[in-house]
């Protein structure tokens, strides 16, 4: 897994323009089902991917913490939000809160987060590769491909599942 991991930013760029072009096609006709064949692609690829075995997400990019999530979070570690806030992050250049550094704070070695039930939203979420209306965070997918093996892995499916030259779309 480290070794695909490893890979991720080369293999990433390496498609980028193939990946850019095909979500420009998409973002223009989206298939009727997009969110059903997503969905499906999504838990397909999670039935063969344990995130604790790369936790790449966690080790390299931090997500956007709202304003439920601070709270939510402060409250479960028993800290005032300032406290919280002033421990743990930073507002970044769109005025956004995000964490102070990474890899996250609250992630160990084992790849377990120590406030997994309390998460960010944003981690919850994460890679958003089921998210209703997928075609509208194309230039996220195309962020998350480079770092996460299972995001990369779909998005490989979606190409081959989707065609988008065509009336018919088929599912391989």
């Amino acid at each position: 897994m480290q070794e695909f991991i490893n890979q991720l930013p080369k293999l990433a760029k390496d498609k980028h323009n193939e990946n850019k072009k095909f979500f420009t096609k998409l973002k223009k006709k989206p298939p009727k089902k997009l969110d059903q064949i997503m969905q499906n692609l999504h838990d397909e690829e999670f039935e063969r991917t344990d995130c604790l075995q790369c936790g790449n997400c966690c080790k390299t990019t931090g997500p956007l913490f709202t304003v439920k999530d601070v709270e939510r979070i402060a409250k479960h570690l028993k800290m005032k939000l300032a406290q919280f806030e002033s421990q743990y992050l930073r507002r970044d250049e769109d005025n956004d809160l995000v964490l102070q550094e990474t890899p996250c704070a609250f992630l160990g070695a084992d790849n377990y987060c120590s406030i997994y039930d309390v998460r960010p939203k944003a981690c919850s979420e994460y890679p958003h590769t089921n998210r209703k209306k997928f075609q509208q965070i194309s230039d996220l997918t195309l962020k998350n491909v480079a770092i996460c093996p299972a995001a990369y892995n779909i998005v490989e499916k979606m190409k081959t599942s989707i065609d988008l030259d065509h009336k018919s779309n088929r599912r391989a």
